[in-house]
């Protein structure tokens, strides 16, 4: 792509990452002293070493050696708790809402939000495989043997039905991968079989020019709808599945569909010359129309998506990772501020050329953090870097690579993912009912005093990077920026009456959404740190508090009361993502390493695998 670019549009599986053995060495065995903390060198021993490193190293934000005051059996417990929460939420559906998608859990009633093929169910076939719920799952089969994906059921709920068209992103996030999640744990061939016929199904979604997906298919006719516009996260989160089911059904159809879209994307990223991908794309150029950024709604799993690719072809594909290195290059250095009174790390988006930030920070934006532990977690970031030549970046881009490689990347790396985790679970610490907003306002007004000394305001907000830069140029007192101690609103206030929050609501429903639980999940998993077991446990005890009703877990209008005002729905995703990473932050044994499975965007887990040999000449993959 960014080197060696004609091999990368002929090749692109065949370039390897150009390992740097000295730095990588050096970084390894700093990093290594950083993680187990090992304490009392002599008096400039760091400043010795770090003359001899290609990168300032820094300290490993949390490190895994804290014990837990929360004993093995306890955490067993606990997960079987949500084991029962789990039971609750699906016999609910199965007795109020079967053979529709979701529950309504207040009016105890069935709703079509997503094509009326029972997507609950398919949603939780994993989580029933993960805790060990062997006659749900069986239960199940039968009704996903026979189910229709030829027709449409009638709309009750948001209208995308009467269109008579599927949404593709929504289909393939929640039926494919949870039939391929599915057949991965269990080895049903009804389910592989059920998969390659959906993904068949969907396949007239890729017929624009450039191979990224529209908006919908009739499944009836096969035709696709036209538009021409669509935004990321919709048009590049198909990899993972369309890769994995071509490798489980060795169809070269599905191969073709997945590389035309890769293609299609590393030839945008090699045209833009790096940095994030904006939110806006014209499907047939394969170019963005804008040049908003952001890592919410409009693009979340567009760039989740490209570190997983690389990481399920078992670290084949190269171009996937550098055009995630890229993009988390432009996150840090462009996306990541700090408010000024606790000094919470949080992730905005932009709007236009202009840049300028918006300072929202958005619940589905809590996903980022854990993203960040995963690839510091499964990737030697300084080597990725190193490997993109500079001289093929934009200035902007550019500027980005040589901030960010005097840094020990798994550190930085690991310093924001801590960061804006803790800021992400603030959002729900601080409320009375324990459960985060869906959007709030971060208040950016930075005071100070000018050369003048007269006191000053910066209305634009501090970006985290400048902090850290200026952090280390200061002689690196206290945490890192972002980081330490953060105290609830409730806490400083019973301290001095005063505290402000650092932000306001700007829409207080909780919609049972798992973001920032995967984020702790993947903290724990990483760093190894209880806290993390411990605030996911404070999360759940508000949701059985707040959102359980009789018959399931209701959304929540309002977060700021206790008890909270409900809504009507209980999403599917709740059973596939909120308690499935829940079950997992609790359980002692690793049900899902991070080295052998790669979660969907829905908390699917897809098995990694290398390309064997007949698959590389069957497809075209060059060895």
């Amino acid at each position: 792509m960014l080197t060696h670019l004609h091999a990368c549009l002929q090749y692109r599986r065949s370039r390897p990452v150009r390992y740097v053995v000295a730095a990588f060495t050096a970084i390894f065995v700093v990093s290594t002293l950083y993680y187990l903390e090992i304490p009392h060198h002599p008096e400039g021993f760091q400043d010795e070493l770090r003359e001899h490193l290609p990168h300032w190293p820094l300290p490993i934000p949390i490190s895994g050696g804290s014990e837990s005051k929360t004993s093995p059996p306890v955490w067993e417990e606990r997960a079987a708790q949500v084991k029962q929460a789990f039971l609750h939420a699906y016999r609910g559906y199965l007795q109020h809402a079967n053979g529709y998608d979701e529950l309504r859990p207040l009016s105890l009633a069935g709703v079509n939000n997503f094509n009326g093929w029972n997507v609950t169910m398919y949603d939780s076939l994993d989580t029933m495989l993960l805790m060990d719920l062997w006659d749900e799952f069986a239960e199940a089969l039968p009704v996903v043997k026979e189910g229709n994906f030829r027709q449409l059921r009638a709309s009750n709920g948001n209208g995308w039905n009467k269109s008579g068209y599927v949404p593709f992103f929504e289909t393939v996030i929640r039926y494919l991968g949870g039939l391929l999640a599915a057949y991965a744990m269990s080895g049903e061939q009804v389910l592989l079989d059920r998969a390659h016929e959906l993904a068949t199904i969907l396949e007239p979604a890729f017929g624009s020019s450039a191979g990224m997906p529209r908006f919908g298919v009739n499944p009836a006719t096969g035709a696709s709808s036209q538009g021409v516009s669509g935004v990321l996260a919709e048009v590049a989160s198909c990899q993972l599945e369309w890769t994995y089911v071509a490798h489980a059904t060795g169809n070269k159809t599905h191969f073709d569909r997945v590389d035309k879209l890769l293609h299609t994307l590393a030839n945008a990223m090699e045209q833009r010359k790096g940095g994030m991908f904006p939110t806006h794309w014209h499907l047939n150029g394969g170019k963005a129309t804008s040049e908003s950024r952001s890592m919410g709604a409009a693009a979340d799993s567009g760039h989740e998506y490209l570190l997983k690719q690389y990481l399920l072809t078992g670290k084949q594909d190269v171009e996937s990772l550098e055009m995630y290195i890229l993009t988390a290059n432009e996150a840090l250095t462009r996306l990541l501020y700090l408010t000024p009174n606790r000094e919470l790390l949080y992730v905005t988006d932009t709007a236009g050329g202009s840049f300028t930030a918006s300072h929202n920070f958005e619940h589905l934006a809590c996903f980022f953090p854990g993203l960040l532990a995963l690839g510091a977690h499964t990737v030697d970031l300084n080597a990725a870097l190193a490997a993109i030549d500079p001289s093929k970046l934009s200035a902007e881009a550019r500027r980005q690579y040589e901030v960010l490689s005097k840094y020990d990347l798994h550190a930085l790396h690991m310093a924001a993912a801590e960061g804006l985790t803790t800021s992400c679970w603030l959002m729900y610490a601080d409320q009375p009912s324990g459960l985060g907003p869906e959007t709030v306002q971060m208040r950016h007004d930075w005071k100070f005093v000018g050369e003048d000394g007269k006191p000053k305001v910066n209305s634009k907000g501090k970006l985290w990077i400048d902090a850290v830069e200026e952090w280390n140029e200061g002689g690196r007192r206290g945490p890192l920026p972002g980081l330490g101690e953060k105290k609830t609103i409730t806490q400083l206030r019973k301290e001095d009456g005063t505290a402000q929050a650092d932000y306001s609501v700007r829409r207080p429903d909780y919609f049972l959404r798992p973001e920032t639980l995967e984020s702790i999940y993947l903290m724990w998993r990483t760093t190894g740190n209880p806290v993390w077991r411990e605030r996911g446990w404070q999360i759940f005890q508000a949701i059985e508090r707040e959102a359980k009703t009789p018959s399931g877990y209701a959304s929540v209008k309002q977060i700021n009361k206790s008890p909270a005002p409900q809504s009507d729905e209980q999403p599917s995703y709740f059973l596939a993502e909120t308690l499935k990473y829940l079950y997992l932050l609790f359980k002692n044994e690793d049900l899902v390493p991070l080295d052998k499975w790669v979660f969907n965007t829905e908390a699917h887990p897809l098995p990694v695998f290398n390309w064997s040999s007949w698959e590389k000449h069957k497809f075209g993959i060059p060895s």
